[in-house]
C-alpha cells in the first residue's frame, strides 16, 4: 500500500525552525521526484522545493531560498524539509508529493503555523 505520511508540523515563534518528514511507504522514493508544497489559508497550493530522482534540488518559492533545505534520506525512505528563520507567511499546511510518470502521490499535510 502506498502511503506518505507528514509528521513535524508544529506552533513556532517568529525566527525558529521546524524539521518537517514524510516517510513513504509501498514505493522507493529515490526513483520519484520528490516535493515539498504548501498551503496557505486562502491561498492556492504553492510548490515550495523539489528533489529529483538523481538528487537535483530546485527551490521554487524565493521567498524560502536560502532558508529551507529538501533532503532524503534513502535507507529511510523518508523526505525533509529544514526549515529556518521561520516568518509568519510560512503559516501553511505543508504536504508532500511523490511523482513519476502515470503516478502521482500525495500525503495528507501537516500544519505549520508561525505565531508570537
Amino acid at each position: 500500500q502506498v502511503q506518505l505520511v507528514e509528521s513535524g508540523g508544529d506552533l513556532v515563534q517568529p525566527g525558529g525552525s521546524l524539521r518537517l518528514s514524510c516517510a513513504a511507504s509501498g514505493f522507493t522514493i529515490s526513483s520519484f521526484a520528490m516535493s515539498w508544497y504548501r498551503q496557505a489559508p486562502g491561498k492556492e497550493r504553492e510548490l515550495v522545493a523539489r528533489i529529483q530522482s538523481d538528487g537535483t534540488i530546485t527551490i521554487y518559492t524565493d521567498s524560502v531560498k536560502g532558508r529551507f533545505t529538501i533532503s532524503r534520506d534513502d535507507a529511510k525512505n523518508t523526505l525533509y524539509l529544514q526549515m529556518n528563520s521561520l516568518k509568519p507567511d510560512d503559516t501553511a499546511v505543508y504536504y508532500c508529493n511523490a511523482v513519476r510518470i502515470f503516478k502521482d502521490y500525495w500525503g495528507q499535510g501537516t500544519q505549520v503555523t508561525v505565531s508570537s
